[in-house]
């Protein structure tokens, strides 16, 4: 029996280096979805193109072209709905969604951030990592909520800081664990497995591993 594909919307304005993760999976048949349509508010972006190349359908959704922000919002959730989208995916949008689209699809918008939240939310975050001398960050995968990323966690991976690490480093470590984590919370969607309670998600039928500790720097053992 073939199984059911997850119908899946994707929000972009920049690379869509998340996005091709996404594609990567659907296309090795890892990840149960199809993306049925991609919304860019930025016709500039080159996540337009990984789209044509992949034969993706793809909306191009101005902010400039609408007066207020709800009118912008009410056409994204027209286009959504057209292409009967079951869970919305925003893969570096960079936009803050208005109320009224988040009540549209409670617990159906799902946001990656790179950072270990609730640390560092909103912009230029492996930055102000860097410059608070953290020894660990990383990147979280959780539900939309109307706030600045607060929503309930899904997923999160932990990267070390290095002692010469910049900006640009920093956020392409954490880049490389976004790319793992993002698809596998998606295919828990789609399988049906995560429960929200209040602020907690759990993953049904997950086997948690081991508790270990991460040390950075590590203990010299004398």
């Amino acid at each position: 029996m073939m199984k059911k594909k997850l119908k899946l919307g994707v929000l972009v304005s920049g690379s869509g280096s998340n996005l091709q993760a996404i594609i990567d999976q659907i296309e090795m048949g890892r990840l149960d979805g199809e993306i049925k349509i991609v919304i860019s508010n930025n016709p500039d972006a080159y996540a337009i193109k990984r789209c044509d190349k992949h034969g993706i359908p793809v909306t191009v959704v101005r902010h400039e072209d609408f007066f207020a922000r709800d009118d912008f919002d009410s056409a994204m959730i027209k286009t959504l709905n057209d292409h009967a989208v079951e869970l919305i995916v925003m893969a570096g949008f960079m936009r803050i969604l208005s109320t009224a689209f988040l009540r549209t699809y409670p617990l159906k918008i799902m946001n990656i951030h790179p950072a270990l939240l609730p640390a560092f939310p909103g912009l230029h975050v492996q930055k102000k990592a860097v410059e608070y001398g953290v020894k660990f960050s990383g990147c979280t995968v959780h539900f939309a909520d109307e706030g600045v990323d607060t929503g309930p966690i899904i997923i999160q991976a932990v990267v070390p800081v290095l002692p010469d690490d910049t900006e640009t480093t920093l956020a392409e470590r954490i880049l490389r664990e976004e790319h793992k984590i993002y698809p596998q919370a998606i295919q828990w969607f789609a399988e049906g497995r995560l429960e929200v309670t209040g602020r907690h998600v759990r993953v049904k039928e997950h086997i948690a591993p081991p508790p270990r500790a991460q040390i950075n720097p590590d203990l010299v053992h004398m």
